[in-house]
Formats: C-alpha cells, sequence, structure tokens
C-alpha cells in the first residue's frame, strides 16, 4: 500500500540517473523484443553473491546456491538502517512461514522462502486493501495461485493487521478449526480472495476477477468520477503454467486486453518432481507474448528489490493488456542445504536446517517472533487501509448525488441485494403452451434475468447457439466493448470455469452463467469442484443431457453426469421436465449464492404439464399427479426431466387399469433432502414399496429413493449414434418398461 511510511521511499533512489538505471535493470519482453536466448545472463551486482547462474538450458536461467545463501544488499548507497529494516520484514515473512511449517510438521516453506521479497513489496508499497474490512469493495485483489504457498499470504495478513490470523492462527497452521488451513481457503479466511490449490485455478479467477473489473468500470466509471478502480494481483508457479487451464484462462485474459491483471509467475524451476528441466523447457515469455501479454523478466527475484519495484510500475503502466513479471527466484532462499531443490517444495525443512537457516540470515529470534520496528512499519497499513476506503465511501455518495440510478445499480452488485420483484420477470407456462426443449426454455428465462438482475452475465464454450445462452439485449464482451454482457470463451470449458468462479467471488450480485453440452462438464470438473468448495454461486447451463441428443452418439451423451454432481458437495443438480420446472430452477440459482447449480437442458422437445409448480421445485421433490387417497398409493412412480413424461404417460395408462398411482418429479435431491421428515413422508410414504424410477442416465444413487424392493430404470452403459426415439426404444427406458416394472412390484 503505497504511503508516507512505505518502505520504498526509504530506500529507493531519488536521482534521475538511479531512476533509470533501476528500470533499465528490469528485462522487458514484447513483440519487438529479441529471443530470450539473446538476454544478458543475470549477475548479481555484489562480488559476494552466493548465488551464481546456471546455463545448462538457454531458455531456463536459474539462480542456483554455488555457496550458502545470504541476503544480499540492494544498493551500497542506501541508507544502511532503511535496508536492514526491509531485511528485517523480508525475513520476518520467510521465518512465519518456516516457523508455521515447521511446527505443523507439514506444508510448503519453499515458496514463502523465495517469493517474500515480492510479497513484501507489493503488499507493502502497491496493494490498496482494508485490513478492518477485507470485502470493501474497491479493494486491490490479490491470489495465490500456487496456492501451496499459502503461508505467504497468512504472513502477510498478519503482518498488514487482518483479525482473521493472529499469531495464536499461525500457530494453528494445517490444524482443525484452524483460519490458516493447508491451502487458501475464502470462506475460512476473511482476506484470502478464493480458494486455490489445485494448480492452474488461482490464474483463471484472477482472469476473472479482472474481467470483472473491467466490466463493471466501462458500466459504470464516469469521466469525472472514476468509482470502480483496483487491480487484480496473482502469483502462479511452474505447475500452473503447466496445467491447461493457465493458458485457456490466460489467453482470454490477452484477447480481452484485461490491463488492470498483473501476474507474478515464480520462476524457480522446482516441481515435486525435481528440476522442472524434466519436463517443462518452453520459453514462458514468448508464449505470453503470443496470448498478447506484456512481459516482463526480472533476473533477480531474491534481492533486487528496486527491480521488482520497477517491475510493478510498469506493469502497472501498461493499460492495453494484461502483464507477466517473471521473476527467477530460488525456491527455499536462505536454506544452506535444502535451497534449489524438491526437499523444500513440500515438506517442513526441520529442526537442524530451521537452525541453519536462522544462522544463515542472521535471523536469532524463538519461532513467530516479528521484530518490534517491523510490526511498527506494517501497522501504518490500518489507518491508511480506513482512510482508503472512507475517501472511496465520499466519491460514492457524490457518484450517487450526480448518478442516482448508476448508483442504484451498482449497489446491488456490490450487496448482492435482489431487485424488488425480480422473480416477477421468470416467464409463466400452461399445459396449453407449446411442447419444447427445456434448452430454449432456458433462454427465455435467461434472458427474462438479464433485463432485472444487472449484475447477470455470462457465456458458453462456443455452443452459445447450440446451448441457446445468447442475451439478446446485450453484445459481446471483448476488449473495445467491456461493457457488454455476453462472454465468448471459446472451445475452453475449464478455463471458462475457473474465470466464472472469480467473477462469482468478485461482488455478491454478479450472477455468472457458463454453458457448454453436459457431457463436457467432464472438462471443466475441477472447476466446478472448486466452485462448490469455495460457495461461488455460479450458474452451470448445461443442454444435450441425456441420450436424447441422438445421433452424436456415446461421445456426446452424458450417462454417469448427473450422480456425478449428485455426490459432490454443496452442488445443486437440477433436471427441469417443462417451462415451469425450468423457470423454477433459474429462481432456485439466484437464490444460492453460495452454492453453484447445475441446469441440465434437454435438446429434444418436451411437453409442458399440468402438475408441475415454481415452488415444487424449490422443494426437490413433489407429486404431479396423483390418483390415490391417504397417501396410500399403490405404486410411485418417479423420474426427472424428460423421463418425466415417460412416466405420466406411463401412470395414465396404469390408472386406466385400476390403479391407484402417484408421479412424482425429482428435480433436484439436495432440495429434497433438505426438506423436513414429514415432507418426504408426504411424498414417499414408507407404506409404499413399489417404487420405480426412470431416468435416461446412470442408475447409481436411485435405490436411496426406490428401496431395496423398488427397480430403477435407467442406463448403466454408453449410449449409441442413432435418432433419439431409436435409442430410448433401444435402451428400455419407454412407457412399456415403466408399466412392466410398475405391474412387476404390485
Amino acid at each position: 500500500m503505497a504511503s508516507s511510511l512505505s518502505l520504498s521511499q526509504a530506500i529507493s533512489s531519488t536521482t534521475p540517473a538511479a531512476a533509470a538505471s533501476t528500470v533499465a535493470a528490469v528485462t522487458r519482453l514484447s513483440a519487438v523484443s529479441p529471443p530470450a536466448t539473446q538476454l544478458k545472463p543475470f549477475s548479481f551486482s555484489s562480488s559476494s553473491s552466493s548465488c551464481c547462474l546456471s546455463s545448462s538450458n538457454q531458455q531456463h536461467h536459474r539462480l542456483t546456491p554455488c555457496a550458502p545463501l545470504r541476503a544480499v544488499a540492494v544498493d551500497d548507497d542506501i541508507d544502511a538502517s532503511s535496508n536492514a529494516l526491509l531485511e528485517r520484514s523480508v525475513n520476518t515473512i520467510r521465518f512465519l512461514a518456516i516457523d508455521a511449517v515447521e511446527k505443523a510438521n507439514s506444508g510448503h516453506p519453499g515458496l514463502p522462502m523465495g517469493c517474500a521479497p515480492l510479497a513484501h513489496i507489493l503488499f507493502d508499497e502497491f496493494l490498496r486493501f482494508n485490513p478492518k474490512n477485507p470485502y470493501w469493495f474497491n479493494r486491490d485483489r490479490f491470489l495465490l495461485s500456487a496456492g501451496h504457498g499459502c503461508m505467504l499470504h497468512y504472513a502477510l495478513l498478519h503482518l498488514a493487521g487482518y483479525d482473521s490470523v493472529l499469531e495464536d492462527d499461525l500457530k494453528s497452521f494445517r490444524q482443525w478449526g484452524s483460519r490458516t488451513p493447508g491451502h487458501p481457503e475464502n470462506f475460512e479466511t476473511p482476506g484470502i480472495e478464493v480458494t486455490t490449490g489445485p494448480l492452474g485455478q488461482g490464474i483463471a479467477n484472477a482472469v476473472g476477477l479482472a474481467l470483472a473489473e473491467k466490466h463493471l468500470a466501462a458500466r459504470f466509471n464516469k469521466p469525472d468520477i472514476e468509482i470502480v478502480d483496483h487491480y487484480t494481483y496473482v502469483i502462479l508457479g511452474d505447475g500452473c503454467q503447466m496445467e491447461g487451464i493457465s493458458n485457456e484462462s490466460c489467453s482470454l485474459a490477452g484477447h480481452w486486453g484485461l490491463g488492470k491483471l498483473i501476474a507474478f509467475y515464480d520462476d524457480n524451476h522446482i516441481s515435486i518432481d525435481g528440476d522442472t528441466e524434466i519436463a517443462f523447457t518452453e520459453d514462458v515469455n514468448k508464449r505470453f507474448e503470443a496470448l498478447g501479454w506484456h512481459v516482463i523478466w526480472v533476473k533477480n527475484g531474491n534481492t533486487s528489490y528496486d527491480e521488482i519495484r520497477a517491475a510493478i510500475k510498469e506493469a502497472k503502466a501498461v493499460k492495453d493488456r494484461p502483464t507477466l513479471i517473471k521473476l527467477t527466484t530460488t525456491i527455499g532462499y536462505g536454506s544452506p542445504n535444502k535451497a534449489n531443490s524438491y526437499s523444500v517444495h513440500g515438506s517442513a525443512l526441520g529442526a537442524k536446517e530451521v537452525e541453519a537457516t536462522r544462522k544463515n540470515l542472521g535471523w536469532f529470534h524463538e519461532p513467530f517472533y516479528v521484530p518490534e520496528d517491523v510490526k511498527k512499519h506494517w501497522s501504518h497499513h490500518i489507518p491508511e487501509g480506513a482512510a482508503l476506503e472512507d475517501e472511496w465511501n465520499k466519491k460514492f455518495a457524490e457518484y450517487e448525488r450526480k448518478y442516482k440510478d448508476e448508483a442504484a445499480e451498482l449497489k446491488l452488485i456490490i450487496t448482492g441485494e435482489l431487485p424488488a420483484g425480480w422473480e416477477k420477470a421468470l416467464p409463466t407456462y400452461t399445459p396449453e403452451s407449446p411442447a419444447d426443449a427445456t434448452r430454449n426454455l432456458s433462454q427465455q428465462n435467461l434472458n427474462a434475468l438479464a433485463k432485472v438482475l444487472p449484475g447477470f452475465l455470462g457465456g458458453s464454450a462456443d455452443l452459445a447457439s447450440s446451448n441457446m445462452t445468447l442475451m439478446k439485449a446485450f453484445g459481446n464482451f471483448q476488449k473495445g466493448t467491456p461493457h457488454e454482457r455476453n462472454l465468448r470463451f471459446g472451445v475452453r470449458e475449464h478455463g471458462m470455469g475457473g474465470i466464472c468462479n472469480g467473477i462469482a467471488l468478485h461482488s455478491p450480485g454478479l450472477f455468472p452463467y457458463c454453458a457448454t453440452f453436459f457431457v463436457f462438464t467432464d472438462y471443466m470438473r475441477a472447476s466446478m469442484r472448486i466452485a462448490a468448495l469455495s460457495e461461488a454461486g455460479v450458474i452451470y447451463v448445461m443442454t444435450h443431457d441425456s441420450i436424447g441428443l441422438g445421433e452424436d452418439g456415446p461421445t456426446h451423451q452424458p450417462i454417469e453426469h448427473l450422480a456425478s454432481f449428485r455426490a459432490m458437495p454443496n452442488i445443486l443438480m437440477l433436471r427441469p421436465a417443462d417451462g415451469t420446472e425450468t423457470a423454477g430452477a433459474y429462481r432456485v440459482a439466484i437464490l444460492n449464492r453460495k452454492r453453484p447449480s447445475v441446469l441440465a437442458l434437454s435438446r429434444q422437445k418436451l411437453p409442458q404439464f399440468p402438475g408441475t409448480s415454481v415452488e415444487g421445485v424449490e422443494k426437490g421433490g413433489y407429486t404431479i399427479s396423483d390418483n390415490s387417497t391417504g397417501n396410500k398409493p399403490d405404486v410411485i412412480l418417479m423420474a426427472t426431466g424428460s423421463e418425466l413424461e415417460i412416466a405420466a404417460r406411463a401412470a395414465d395408462d396404469l390408472r386406466n387399469e385400476g390403479k391407484a398411482v402417484r408421479v412424482v418429479s425429482f428435480v433436484s435431491w439436495e432440495l429434497f433432502e433438505e426438506q423436513t421428515d414429514a415432507y418426504k413422508e408426504s411424498v414417499l410414504p414408507s407404506s409404499v414399496a413399489a417404487r420405480v424410477s426412470i431416468e435416461a442416465g446412470s442408475t447409481f444413487g436411485w435405490l436411496k429413493y426406490v428401496g431395496s424392493k423398488g427397480k430403477a430404470i435407467g442406463i448403466d452403459k454408453f449410449g449409441a449414434s442413432a435418432p433419439a426415439g431409436r435409442i430410448y426404444k433401444e435402451f428400455g427406458i419407454t412407457k412399456e418398461a415403466v408399466i412392466e416394472a410398475a405391474k412387476s412390484l404390485l
């Protein structure tokens, strides 16, 4: 956070010549820069350097310990006391991480030790935040995509004065009930923006956060008042770079020109299996240039504080594209025997090596010690953060006076409050409404919501015309039109999922949706799981939900997918059967902001039923027709989505034969399980053992509802390529199969 007390003013050179030399020390890469092999190899300014450059790979210069590592002075002319304070602050970050990992005997100390200089400079001199209100809207966002190094982030939150990470929290790192879990979790620790751990997710989230900022700024900023103005910073490592999701999302970031996204690549060349030369030798700089990013290389990320500072300033000056700052660092910096090795990546140093590292870095303090001058320096973030928020609040008050309507919309997005009567915008249907595919009915609901929810935005993975997800009143979000609300993700399902998580976690009133064929959730399942874990209320519009899609065949026909999402915690799996249930599913999705919703929608046309209801959808399972009395039907038929029609027709035939038949629409198992026992008994009376379920998917899980004496009709093998009607007949998903099963139970 920039401030009169910032260490940058105490240790940075102030003469023009010195400033020029600092900027020149940073290697900039752009479309016209020379190849990486022509860049000057790195050398320390100090002849007493304890590191040297490895030239074993021209594209992968690295710092390797040639002697015990020691901190190097930034500049001989810098005031010694200021430099000493800077070093103490950086080492405080290092040793808080070392001590926490050591106490837990579990964790990843290497990244915090290597990234401490960057982290100090970024948090102390550039990041705008309020420690006493971690959710202030216009704060800068910081993410650790390399989430295994989370003790770095916890140490920073502790020093900056966040109430969520006190000394006792550091001491209970990775323990039961701790606010400092083994990877960052936004729902556990205020100050943590997103949940990271699976590598690459964080950088995708960062793209989503930066997209949200650019979108809101384009919609709400005025020539005289810039009310949305914040940066997104993210640290990612070699592992994040290797994961495909990072390339998908960073490709989009470059395409969209997200100029307020700054990513720091911790280029330490070590992963769990050892040196990255065994599997990762591409030129990352050139790749990001090709993706449309501005690229800067800080060759000494260990001790070149001025170069780090200058790189961040340069990145902030680039407005038309995101910036990657590659910092070549030494993992486990300061550890005499484990630095630059995989052994410091994912395990505690061990008591002997901790002691050796303390001696090597001159840190003769007990565990978790924070020097008084470091405490005093970092304490300025509390009043400054409050002042930043207060200044913004005053600006918003002025904005509200001048631009009442825009302010009202922005407030809804900031607070997550829903407009009065918003649900009345959802379309209504009657049994006389024409039959239609639920993907088309979804589009009607989606466009209706776009008119009343200012934070509603989203798109498809290159299938908008098939998923039916375009908002007709809006254009495409692009580099030159960031105020628009249709997001074009291209064929990037995994990146799409991670980006939408970031959008959802930017502000409570942003409602991102994303779409593809249901079977292709396989490509984005990791992002969907993180959405569920991190309480990100993304809406997944998943069409072509069964064998009913027909001729495309088994590669495109989901079988196990309904069951797999029903097994996932904190996610709603909804499969509506008609227009009314589709409207109900969207209402549920909008109201559930702390859990994502998956809407499985049909390609084929379905009729509108007389017994369906929005209220029934909210209960998950409910009776749509019943000719029994006293809650004693002869048989209960259960179905979801397109198979509800089959169950209803089977019921009609059975009733014509004198049977008392109840038909239950099971739109969402999760919602049904949340109902009272009395309600569940009213729908599925325990006295009725004759139960049949029918669903064009795996039968896995249906035993819970049909019981040991019931029958589940479904598909427990892959589909086939043929017209939908023929496939349904061949797989036994028919009225006749339901009737036969029901009669066998009576």
